[in-house]
C-alpha cells in the first residue's frame, strides 16, 4: 500500500536526519606552538572566590600585581615539569596551578608518540588551566595576589619501579607551614590535591579549599560545513539533573550557583574531559559564569570551612580528572561522572551495548571485529523481529503483480480498490504492518549504536585491517561507504517495489543519498552498518526464496 512505503520512507528520512544531526568528523588540531607561557602575576583574569561566606563565596576580586622580587623569583624557578606514564604536565609555583597537561598515552595524530595530545595548556592563544587554592579567613589566595610556593626541584619523572610519585610545593604563614601536595598513580588520569596545614602558630587556622578550570571558548575540533560540532562546554550534576550540559553561550548569559553534597564539575569535549571531584561527605558550592568582558569561563567549587587547631595538623583535600572519557573509570570516581560520555536519551540502551562491545573486544583484540561482534548479537537479539518483517515484505513483493492488476482495473474506485486490497491481505494472511512496525522498534537499538562508536575513545585511533588504520575517522579511500551503497542497492531489491513513479525514484536514490553522507562518517560506524546489510541481505534473501516457493492461497 502507499500509506506503508511512504511510511517507510519517512523512517528511514528521519534515521537519516538523527544521523546527520549527530555525525562529526573528528580531527583536532592545535597550535605548532610547544612554549608554555609563564604568568608572572594575577590579573584580573585570575579570579577566585574571596569570601567564606557560601552566600558570597563565588564573587571574583581583582588580584594585586606582585612585587618584582617575586616575580624574578618565578623566572628563576621557572615552572615545574612533571612526568608521569599517563601525563606530561606543568605546574606553576604561582598559585601551583596545573598550567598543561598533554597525555602521552593518547597522540594528538595517529602515528605521531612524539606528539602527545594536549588536553590542558596556557599559552597566548589559548588558556585552559586548572586552579585550587584556599580563601577565607587563612587563606593564602587574597586580594593580595596568589600564593608563591616553593619545590625541591623542577622536575619530578615516576620511576620505572614506581606506582606513584609526589610533588610537594610548600610555603610558610608565619607559624603555619602549608604544604601543596600532588599525588599521581601509576595508570591513573586522577591526581589526588592536598593541603597539608600544620599550625605550630598560637591561634586556630580556617580556611575553604577551591577548585575551578578556567577556560577560554576555542574549539580545536575540525568539521566541514555539513557537520555539527561535538558538545564543548560545561557539566555537572545536581540533586534534580545527574548530568547537566551548559553551553558557554548560556554562561555568558547567566552564571550557574549550585549547592550539593559532593559533587563535580566538568569542563566536557570530544573523548576528553576535565573534572574537579571535591570531597563527597562535604556540602560544596558550585560556580560556574563567564569572567568580566573577556572570552573567559570559570567552572568551579568552594568546600567548607576547614579549621585546624593551634599546635595540630589537617588536611584538606579534592581530586582532579583530566583524561580520556574511560565510562569504567569515571563510574568509580563518583556518581554520575560517567554520564559526560553522552549516548544522548538513548542512554539506557547504549550503557549495555557498550558493555557487549568491551566484551567482545577483550576475547577477539580488535575494535573493528568487537563491532562486528557486536552487529551479529543485534541481529541475533532481533532475529524473530527480523524475520516476521521479512516475511511479509516478501509476500508483499510476491502480491505486486495482483496489487498492479487490481490499481490498474480500479484507480478511479478509491474505496473499492482498498475493500479489495484487504480482501487480499485477508485471503493471502498478509499483515501489511508486518514490513515497517518491527523495523520501527529496532531503529532506537540502531540509534544507541550510533552514539556508542561515536562516543567510545576507545575507538580512537584503533586500527581494523588493511587501509583502515583508525576506526574513529572516515575511510580513507571511501571504500566502506560505496560497499554500503552497494549493500543497501541489493536490500532494495529485495523489497516489494512501490508503485507509484515518485516513490519509486526516492527509494532509488536513497542508496546514492547515504552513500554520498557516509562518506565523512567515522569507519568504525559505517563498518557496523556494512556488517548489519550483509547480514540482513542473508536472512531476508533465504525468506524471500521460501515465501517464493511457497504455493499461492486459493
Amino acid at each position: 500500500m502507499d500509506w506503508q512505503k511512504n511510511l517507510l520512507i519517512a523512517a528511514i528520512l528521519a534515521t537519516l536526519l538523527m544521523l546527520v544531526i549527530r555525525w562529526h568528523e573528528f580531527q583536532e588540531k592545535l597550535p605548532t606552538s610547544t612554549t608554555v607561557a609563564t604568568q608572572t602575576a594575577p590579573t584580573n583574569n585570575g579570579a577566585i572566590p574571596a569570601t567564606t561566606s557560601v552566600a558570597n563565596s563565588e564573587i571574583p576580586v581583582a588580584a594585586n600585581s606582585l612585587s618584582e622580587a617575586e616575580k624574578t623569583t618565578i623566572a628563576s624557578n621557572q615552572l615545574i615539569s612533571v612526568k608521569t606514564d599517563s601525563f606530561d604536565l606543568t605546574i606553576n609555583p604561582l598559585g601551583g596551578d596545573i598550567v598543561q597537561l598533554a597525555l602521552p598515552r593518547h597522540f594528538l595524530k595517529l602515528n605521531t608518540p612524539d606528539q602527545p595530545f594536549v588536553l590542558l595548556d596556557n599559552r597566548d592563544h589559548h588558556t585552559y588551566l586548572a586552579q585550587s587554592g584556599l580563601i577565607g579567613a587563612n587563606g593564602t589566595d587574597t586580594t593580595q595576589g596568589r600564593p608563591l610556593f616553593s619545590s625541591e626541584k623542577t622536575t619530578y619523572t615516576l620511576a620505572e619501579s614506581e606506582n606513584q610519585l609526589v610533588v610537594d610545593l610548600t610555603m610558610a604563614q608565619g607559624d603555619v607551614k602549608i604544604t601543596k601536595r600532588f599525588t599521581f598513580t601509576r595508570g591513573d588520569y586522577l591526581i589526588n590535591i592536598e593541603y597539608l596545614i600544620d599550625n605550630q602558630s598560637a591561634n586556630n587556622w580556617s580556611a575553604q579549599l577551591y577548585g575551578q578550570i578556567k577556560r577560554d571558548s576555542q574549539n580545536f575540533v575540525k568539521v566541514s560545513a555539513l557537520e555539527m560540532n561535538p558538545f564543548l562546554g560545561a557539566a555537572i550534576t545536581t540533586p534534580d539533573d545527574k548530568y547537566k550540559k551548559i553551553t558557554f553561550a548560556h554562561l555568558a548569559e547567566k552564571e550557574e550557583k549550585i549547592g550539593v553534597q559532593g559533587g563535580w564539575v566538568a569542563m566536557v569535549q570530544h573523548y576528553f574531559i576535565s573534572a574537579w571531584i571535591p570531597d563527597a561527605d562535604s556540602q560544596n558550592t558550585y560556580h560556574l559564569r563567564k569572567l568580566g568582558d573577556n572570552d573567559l569561563y570559570l567552572l568551579g567549587f568552594t568546600g567548607k570551612v576547614n579549621e585546624v587547631a593551634a599546635g595540630t595538623q589537617g588536611t584538606i583535600s579534592a581530586s582532579f580528572y583530566a583524561g580520556p572519557k574511560d565510562t569504567e573509570r569515571l563510574e568509580q570516581i563518583s556518581p554520575y561522572l560517567d554520564l559526560t560520555v553522552d549516548y544522548g536519551w538513548l542512554w539506557w540502551v547504549a550503557k549495555p551495548l557498550f558493555w557487549v562491545l568491551k566484551f567482545i573486544h577483550n576475547l577477539v583484540g580488535n575494535w573493528g571485529l568487537a563491532i562486528i561482534g557486536l552487529t551479529l548479537c543485534v541481529k541475533l537479539l532481533f532475529f524473530k523481529l527480523s524475520a516476521t518483517s521479512y516475511k511479509s515484505m516478501a509476500k508483499m513483493r510476491k502480491l505486486a503483480p495482483k496489487m498492479a492488476e487490481l490499481k490498474e482495473r480500479l484507480g478511479d474506485d478509491r474505496q473499492k480498490l482498498s475493500q479489495e486490497m484487504m480482501k487480499m491481505y485477508k485471503t493471502e494472511k498478509v499483515n501489511p504492518f508486518g514490513g515497517c512496525l518491527p523495523l520501527l522498534i529496532q531503529m532506537p537499538v540502531f540509534l544507541a549504536l550510533y552514539y556508542v562508536l561515536m562516543e567510545s575513545v576507545e575507538l580512537r585511533h584503533s586500527p581494523f585491517f588493511g587501509w583502515i588504520m583508525d576506526l574513529s575517522v572516515k575511510d580513507p579511500y571511501f571504500v566502506l561507504p560505496v560497499i554500503y551503497g552497494i549493500t543497501m542497492f541489493f536490500m532494495q531489491k529485495l523489497n516489494p517495489q512501490p508503485t507509484d513513479p515518485m516513490q519509486a525514484r526516492i527509494m532509488q536514490m536513497l542508496p546514492l543519498v547515504f552513500t554520498f553522507m557516509f562518506l565523512w562518517f567515522p569507519a568504525g560506524l559505517v563498518l557496523y552498518w556494512v556488517t548489519n546489510n550483509s547480514l540482513s541481505i542473508l536472512q531476508q534473501y533465504i525468506i524471500t526464496k521460501q515465501i517464493d516457493a511457497e504455493p499461492a492461497a486459493k
